[in-house]
């Protein structure tokens, strides 16, 4: 897959740098570059890239070159660019993840920080594209189904009942009343919406393979029940929990399963303001 992308950099000689070592991955496709904020917004809003090379400590401070753009992209866009900083300190790393940037990059850029780059954006994609075909699938063998079904008495489908077994003693959880799960090592903590916890003595990532949709996961120790999300800060990279006090963190390695969520909400029967 290819990503386009732009440089947004009050330094001609950075905006070269950092197109020089990306014109070496095919998959990169270079957009524009800009050397000021307005010049930076604009350029993203005309042209949509899906990657932004924005440098945030700007040697020409009337550049106003900072995180503030990435706040500005919310008023205009649903879907931001991912971000990626380059920039020759480490001082404001903190504050970009708190932003979700995709990446943070030292200058002087070396080619290896781009490998690892590519190779992220090409995991995150798969995932996407995994989780939008078992969707797809779904929604096929339930239209080959549906007129069948339309015909026949109406049958109600049968929660998923989750048994978590520990010598002999079977404990029996209707999977619609899991808030989410957390890693607690080699075993998981499963939150229910009655604030009762369960312990299971398998791994978050046996889980991951045996629940699927509406149960994403957003961090390396959180599965969520997306359908029990009642708020997504993706400033604060928070999910809050329905009837709950929880504040669940995602990470931005899980970012892509997080637009997912976002998107499954907005084509039900949605309304925003």
């Amino acid at each position: 897959m290819n990503y386009s992308y732009v440089i947004i950099d009050d330094s001609p000689e950075s905006v070269m740098e950092t197109k020089a070592v990306a014109e070496g991955f095919s998959e990169l496709t270079f957009v524009g570059s800009a050397n000021n904020y307005e010049e930076g917004l604009n350029l993203i809003l005309e042209h949509n890239p899906q990657l932004v090379f924005l440098e945030i400590d700007p040697k020409n401070k009337k550049s106003n070159l900072s995180l503030a753009l990435i706040n500005e992209l919310y008023r205009y866009l649903n879907v931001i660019p991912k971000i990626i900083i380059t920039t020759s300190k480490k001082d404001f790393a903190f504050e970009a993840i708190q932003y979700q940037v995709t990446d943070y990059l030292l200058k002087p850029l070396a080619r290896i920080d781009f490998v690892k780059l590519v190779l992220k954006l090409k995991k995150a994609t798969e995932v996407l594209e995994k989780v939008v075909e078992t969707e797809k699938l779904k929604e096929e063998e339930d239209s080959k189904t549906s007129f069948v079904a339309e015909h026949e008495t109406p049958t109600v489908t049968e929660p998923l009942i989750l048994c978590i077994k520990s010598y002999g003693d079977y404990r029996y959880i209707d999977t619609r009343d899991i808030c989410y799960l957390q890693a607690d090592n080699n075993s998981t903590d499963i939150h229910l919406s009655t604030g009762e916890t369960v312990t299971a003595f398998k791994t978050l990532k046996h889980f991951e393979n045996v629940l699927s949709f509406p149960f994403v996961r957003i961090h390396n120790s959180y599965i969520v029940n997306s359908n029990l999300i009642s708020r997504i800060h993706t400033g604060n990279a928070v999910c809050y929990i329905k009837n709950s006090a929880a504040k669940i963190p995602f990470s931005k390695s899980y970012k892509a399963n997080i637009d997912l969520i976002i998107s499954e909400i907005s084509n039900g029967n949605y309304l925003e303001i």
